[in-house]
């Protein structure tokens, strides 16, 4: 095993549920399947062609979960992925492991996927190599951990001729921290291949993933991963190391996320050069150039090219794009804190006054007042 699988006959599906009817959301999960698909996708990682990484969010049923997962393993003959975060289950009439579905109850077996059934989709799998990697966890309030006592998960997740990486939650200590992008587990593997090991290999094999998760989620104090695998599958290599690529060769292929940044970045840098010297006019198309340049995380960063827009069409006479400028702001500005919210709110207000929406202004300057106000993260 001497290079990483064929992307060309690989496939990988990333099953995760975030929104539960019955359960506490884990809106994290959301961000780890969306991450870690652009990840296995880049050409300085791994280059797995996006048609071939099927995302499974908030599925409502065992066949809505299942399904894609016979799919993938009827077409991949060299290494097949399959990812799960969630709630982890137990029934109450035994110790099966369950993946939750986003009508789960706790507790109850029936409402959630048997992993035996989607381990029996994977052992079907026509692919020589398989991998699957569990990061499930229970809610904060739950007593229960998901790997019992020493590696009883990871045996009984075992398949033939696979290598399974699972996160072992602890009674103490939750999978999903708040207030961080990631599950503890999946952040911490994202880190890894994201940023490569500085001592490692060219290529990162499944066990050195396994042993760096291991080292930098225990200096975290933070559940341990376990592992179970046949045939030396751990010996596979999954990753380019991109610590050792950025030192040899700093140029080449970047994320869709770093490309949309450097132009935004670009975009707002050059419209502020032309307005400087007097040329509003060429301005304006590159700052809404810049601004259809956006992601579905992008509300924080586009915020400095929204102000900087409104402000220069507020100038040209253009008020009624302004507004509609900084409403969208104002409704992004909504998850953002800082005094770019208040700003944004402000200079809302003032437009809206001036056009003689007053109880529009009204409303907004309001909503100001209540960013500013301790504790309001909490609130929203």
């Amino acid at each position: 095993m001497t290079g990483l699988p064929d992307p060309a006959t690989s496939r990988a599906v990333l099953l995760g549920t975030a929104s539960y009817h019955h359960l506490d959301a884990l809106p994290s999960v959301e961000a780890n399947l969306r991450d870690l698909a652009a990840t296995l996708g880049d050409a300085t990682v791994w280059g797995l062609p996006e048609p071939h990484c099927e995302v499974v969010l908030d599925p409502g049923s065992a066949d809505a979960m299942l399904d894609p997962v016979h799919r993938a393993g009827d077409e991949a003959t060299d290494t097949l992925v399959v990812y799960y975060a969630g709630h982890g289950m137990r029934d109450t009439e035994s110790a099966d492991l369950y993946l939750g579905l986003t009508g789960s109850r706790d507790g109850v077996g029936y409402t959630a996927v048997a992993y035996q059934h989607l381990r029996g989709a994977i052992r079907s799998a026509r692919a020589r190599r398989k991998i699957i990697v569990l990061d499930c966890c229970f809610s904060g309030r739950a007593v229960r951990t998901l790997a019992g006592q020493g590696d009883v998960l990871a045996a009984r997740a075992a398949v033939d001729g696979a290598y399974v990486l699972t996160a072992s939650p602890r009674d103490r200590v939750a999978l999903a921290p708040d207030g961080e992008r990631h599950t503890a587990f999946t952040g911490e593997l994202l880190g890894i291949l994201r940023h490569g090991l500085t001592d490692g290999p060219e290529l990162l094999d499944l066990d050195t993933l396994y042993r760096a998760l291991t080292e930098r989620l225990g200096a975290k104090n933070r559940p341990l991963p376990q592992r179970a695998q046949e045939n030396g599958v751990g010996r596979l290599p999954l990753a380019r190391n991109r610590a050792l690529a950025q030192r040899r060769a700093p140029a080449g292929p970047v994320l869709d996320a770093e490309v949309r940044a450097a132009m935004v970045a670009s975009g707002l840098g050059l419209a502020r050069m032309l307005r400087a010297a007097g040329n509003s006019r060429d301005a304006l198309p590159v700052l809404r150039l810049a601004l259809r340049e956006r992601g579905p995380k992008d509300a924080g960063s586009l915020l400095p090219v929204q102000l900087e827009l409104s402000e220069l069409l507020a100038e040209t006479g253009q008020i009624k794009e302004a507004i509609e400028v900084l409403e969208q702001a104002f409704h992004q500005a909504r998850q953002v804190y800082g005094p770019e919210a208040v700003l944004v709110c402000r200079r809302l207000a003032d437009l809206l006054q001036e056009s003689g929406n007053h109880i529009q202004a009204c409303e907004v300057l309001k909503h100001a007042l209540d960013l500013m106000e301790p504790g309001h993260r909490s609130r929203l």
